[in-house]
């Protein structure tokens, strides 16, 4: 049977924690889970503790102060290799992404279909939910920006709810991600879509979180800006060098 888990990073989610937990576990699929919680002053690694004694399917790797999304992923996805997890997805604590659309996820990357899935919103089937224009207006615009300086053919780009094959993280060399911020996902995409990996875009509705605090800073909008452009360029000049 195959072995599926998914990573969840928290920073001050203790009003979520247990109830995503929950969430996942009652969807009966098989999911293990990851959460990786940056020393929360608020207690919310005490809270994934507390579960950890009634639910042996989650695990917690806990880092000392707010060290970033992308290095958390990071830390998630060697441990899941290290621990042999055939599929390996991602999503938000907070609700924003529903975990009733996992299996979906799964599912794309299963019978060596595709080897990456994305939750995408701006796919037909896909939408958000408590956002006012500005922050739509700021979202598309930020995807139509990432696929006209990348050709990357992915409508959703930034997208945070992912399944990838373990293939897909084996083969990408994770020592050479630089983002912290949300270009992570940006940047992992595009690799494993250099790499030649196969994307799918499965269409799942984004609710607006209702409880915690959002994490989004303008240094996380400037990150992906600027890091798209450094990424495109490091690309073209490393093919030209191949040439």
């Amino acid at each position: 049977m195959s072995k599926k888990i998914v990573i969840i990073p928290t920073y001050n989610e203790k009003e979520n924690a247990e109830k995503i937990a929950n969430a996942v576990l009652n969807l009966n699929e098989g999911f293990d889970i990851l959460f990786v919680d940056d020393g929360s002053p608020d207690g919310t690694g005490e809270i994934i503790k507390n579960m950890q004694k009634k639910h042996p399917e989650i695990h917690l790797i806990e880092r000392e102060g707010k060290l970033g999304l992308g290095t958390a992923y990071i830390a998630g996805f060697r441990y899941c290799l290290d621990k042999g997890y055939d599929f390996i997805c991602e999503m938000d604590a907070d609700f924003s992404h529903n975990p009733k659309d996992l299996p979906r996820l799964v599912k794309a990357c299963e019978n060596d279909i595709y080897d990456l899935a994305i939750g995408s919103r701006y796919v037909r089937g896909g939408g958000v939910k408590n956002w006012g224009m500005d922050r739509k207006v700021l979202s598309y615009g930020a995807s139509l920006y990432v696929r006209a300086i990348t050709f990357m053919n992915i409508k959703d780009p930034t997208a945070g709810f992912v399944c990838y094959k373990r293939e897909v993280l084996e083969t990408i060399d994770l020592n050479k991600i630089k983002f912290i911020g949300y270009a992570f996902q940006i940047e992992m995409k595009f690799s494993a879509w250099t790499l030649g990996f196969r994307l799918k875009e499965v269409p799942i509705v984004f609710t607006d979180r209702v409880e915690g605090v959002s994490k989004m800073s303008s240094n996380i909008i400037g990150e992906a800006v600027w890091g798209v452009l450094k990424m495109k360029m490091a690309s073209f000049i490393k093919s030209y060098r191949k040439s």
